[in-house]
């Protein structure tokens, strides 16, 4: 099976989709638990809400397997992203209910999270550093636009109830004021749900590791509550509801186009 899918537009976009992929080899799946097997911390459905993004000539780059095979947003060392709150690792051992992924004596060793590291995470960090270049290269600017989703209620990560729409952009250091002002007019004419701005989600390891501001290469994350496009239990995709989160999404990617 390939590591990841990579579509190569014509726009000077690359849309990150990391938490897509939902396969987990037989051997790692065989040491999940019953609940982990239904990898309901994947970013549900992200590829089909983006989908529309080829037509406005916008790069997308996704995975085929789980964030529970390896997460693609941290950082190879596994250094917390969000030191002081809960988390979950480069090879999560716990879901986001804070419930095990793996039955008890059969977490992952030190020897076969490095294996992991080489198999899968370096290929897709390849892909990514080498579609940037190849934008910039045509364009002479590039925008890395991170597209993640997740449950709206997660007591183990958050408290309370997590905006619909939570735009990261490192703290504002990730691009330039003028993109993330675009983008924030964008959140406060749409009327689908609140949003916020460098709050609980300020941009995960890509976001955080790729921009090159200086140089023309800005990186957005935006993070989606599931609510507002699936049901959240049944992780079923609700069109009627997911319209009208593609059509926010569309005008943000038309504002970063810009």
């Amino acid at each position: 099976m390939e590591i990841f899918e990579l579509h190569r537009g014509s726009a000077p976009l690359l849309i990150s989709l990391p938490h897509d992929g939902t396969h987990v080899p037989d051997d790692i799946a065989a040491r999940l638990t019953d609940g982990a097997r239904r990898v309901p911390d994947t970013d549900w459905h992200v590829s089909r809400l983006y989908a529309f993004a080829r037509e406005l000539g916008a790069s997308i780059l996704a995975p085929r397997h789980s964030r529970y095979v390896i997460d693609l947003n941290r950082p190879p060392d596994d250094t917390s992203l969000y030191p002081g709150q809960n988390t979950t690792g480069l090879c999560p051992v716990a879901q986001f209910t804070g419930d095990p992924v793996y039955l008890p004596e059969q977490e992952p060793s030190a020897e076969e999270v490095a294996r992991r590291v080489e198999v899968y995470w370096r290929p897709y960090h390849a892909a990514l550093r080498e579609e940037i270049a190849r934008i910039r290269a045509v364009h002479g600017r590039a925008v890395l636009w991170e597209g993640h989703s997740i449950r709206g209620k997660l007591p183990f990560l958050f408290e309370g109830r997590l905006p619909g729409f939570n735009l990261g952009t490192a703290g504002g250091t990730s691009c330039r004021p003028e993109l993330q002002q675009r983008l924030e007019a964008v959140l406060a004419a749409q009327d689908v749900d609140d949003a916020v701005v460098n709050g609980r989600f300020k941009g995960g390891y890509i976001t955080r590791q790729y921009h090159d501001v200086g140089n023309g290469v800005q990186a957005v994350q935006l993070e989606l509550a599931q609510r507002n496009y699936m049901d959240e239990d049944s992780f079923e995709y609700l069109p009627e509801r997911a319209v009208r989160v593609q059509a926010v999404i569309r005008e943000l990617l038309l504002a970063t186009l810009a």
